[in-house]
Parts: C-alpha cells; structure tokens; sequence
C-alpha cells in the first residue's frame, strides 16, 4: 500500500509541477497517515494550506502557480500580471504570481500565500487554457491590467502583443469592456484612449500611428501582405489605400550589414514593381521630429490623391 500510495503522489505532483494537493490524494485512495508519513520523512513538504511539494523538486515560477490554484481550488484562475507573462505578452513582468477568484469564494484567499483577486463574474469566454494552467483570456487580461493600474507603456505593450499574437482584436476588446464597463470601473477610459492606435507590431509603429490620428491624416492598413504571381514579396508596416503608399518605419539600430541593405533594397525595388510608393520614416523621426512626418506625409498622400 505504502509503495502505490507514494506512487500516486508522484504521478499527481509530475503532472502538478511537484505540487499536490491533499484533496487530491485523498481523492485518489491515499490515507491522511500515510500523507504524515511522507512529510516525517522529508518527502514532501507543506507550502499553503491543504497543498504540499515534493522536496528536490524545482521550485520554479510554475510551482507557485500549481501551489496557488491548488490551494484555492475550483473557480479560481491565474491572473493580472501572471496571466500577462503566462500569455507572453510584451514587457511583461518576469514571473509575477496572481490569482482571481469569485467574489463569493473570497474567503479561500486565505489559504492562499499569493496575491489574490476577486471578481463578480468570470464567463466562459474570459476562461482559456494556457501551458495546462486555468487563466484569464486576452482580452480580459488586458481589462484587467487596465484595472490594476500597470504603467501605460506596458498597457499598450500589453494590447499590441495580444493583437500581435491573434489572441485578441481590437473588436474584441471593444466589445468586452462594453460589456464590463460599469460604474467607477477604473481603467476603462485608459484603454478607450489607447485602443484607437492598436495594431501595429513595436511600441515604435503604435506612436506612428497615433501620429497619424492627430495629424487627421487617414488611417493605413497595417502589417499588410504584398504578393506577386502568388509568391510573397514583402509585409509592410503600413499602406495607405487607395493610395498606393507605403510606410515603413525602423528602430534606432536599423539594418546596418551589407547583406541586410541588399535585401531591403531588393524588397523596396519590388514593391515599386507592384506599384507602390515607399517611404520610410526612422525612430528619430517619429519620436523627435513628429512635425517633419506629419508634413511630408500629407504632401506624399495628397500627391497620391487623397484630400483632407
């Protein structure tokens, strides 16, 4: 007995992370002595309530997520900062660990050694599956960043890399705070101010973009896929149709090897072949020099044919 007893333990803690939970085992046909047995014995060792780990195992950023969602039990999911590096979102924190339950289940918090959330609701479409762990979806994760007040750049990192990564769109997050948004609900008006320059894939295209918006120029098409005879040419940063117009925009560092230059000109050259007008604008003139590209790109829109 004592033999299959440990070997279910092993078997739960190897799919847990090293974690277990004594429900579990319990569950599983293991006695509450034999559990006594293994810590005497410095087999396992006691982490949160009701929840112990195998010791030797690693104890890494999973394990705390295993120990935290064990000790709160059903309904509860992984969240705020540690659903944002679960989703590898940009600029996410390095192994943050937070957990949201419902409201009514608030009192399982204290079983919990991390931090814990609290909600009213979470629907099924707020729910997904990430690396075996119960978490908040995109979008949600984006509403409740927003919510805990992360600093803008990371928001936006946060709502580019959820687009970026097709975990989310800009409907989808819209249509998600208009159904979260209530009364006091902090951080709606962030993302509402943040969302109209989404969709671009570096913090550099979304300052562009929201160049473009208060410059009242149109907004381009982004990351847009150029082919020829059914072979890809090139995806660029921005086209501006009907106008024909292509915007590329390049960090600081920019492409510096000779074989780098060969092929963005050999990509530029084709582009040209399809028609199209590229332009390009650096990361100095974005950030430093906003009026010289607002300038120069309403007089390359107007003489493509558009009028303001």
């Amino acid at each position: 007995m004592g033999a299959d007893s440990t070997d279910i333990i092993a078997r739960l803690a190897g799919a847990q992370h090293g974690a277990v939970a004594v429900r579990q085992v319990i569950e599983a046909g293991v006695t509450r002595r034999w559990i006594d047995n293994l810590v005497d014995r410095d087999v396992l060792r006691r982490t949160a309530a009701g929840v112990y780990v195998v010791n030797g195992s690693e104890p890494t950023w999973h394990q705390r997520l295993s120990v935290g969602l064990l000790s709160l039990g059903d309904q509860a999911w992984v969240s705020f900062e540690a659903a944002a590096a679960l989703h590898r979102f940009d600029r996410a924190l390095r192994e943050p660990v937070d957990f949201t339950v419902l409201r009514e289940l608030r009192n399982r918090a204290k079983a919990c050694p991390y931090r814990v959330h609290t909600t009213v609701t979470m629907p099924p479409i707020d729910v997904v599956n990430v690396d075996g762990f119960p978490c908040t979806a995109a979008s949600r994760n984006v509403l409740d960043l927003a919510l805990g007040r992360v600093p803008t750049i990371r928001l936006e990192a946060a709502i580019d890399s959820a687009i970026r990564r097709g975990l989310s769109s800009p409907t989808a997050l819209s249509e998600r705070l208009a159904s979260l948004r209530g009364p006091g609900r902090w951080g709606v008006r962030r993302i509402d101010q943040l969302l109209p320059d989404t969709g671009g894939h570096t913090m550099l295209e979304r300052r562009f973009l929201e160049l473009v918006r208060l410059a009242g120029l149109p907004r381009p098409r982004t990351q847009v896929i150029h082919r020829k005879d059914g072979k890809h040419v090139a995806r660029v940063d921005f086209l501006f149709d009907p106008f024909g117009v292509v915007i590329e925009v390049s960090g600081r560092l920019g492409h510096t090897s000779d074989a780098e230059r060969a092929r963005d000109a050999q990509r530029r050259n084709e582009l040209q072949d399809l028609g199209r007008k590229v332009y390009e604008y650096t990361w100095a003139d974005v950030k430093e020099r906003p009026g010289y590209v607002e300038q120069t790109l309403t007089v390359r829109l107007h003489d493509a044919g558009w009028r303001r």
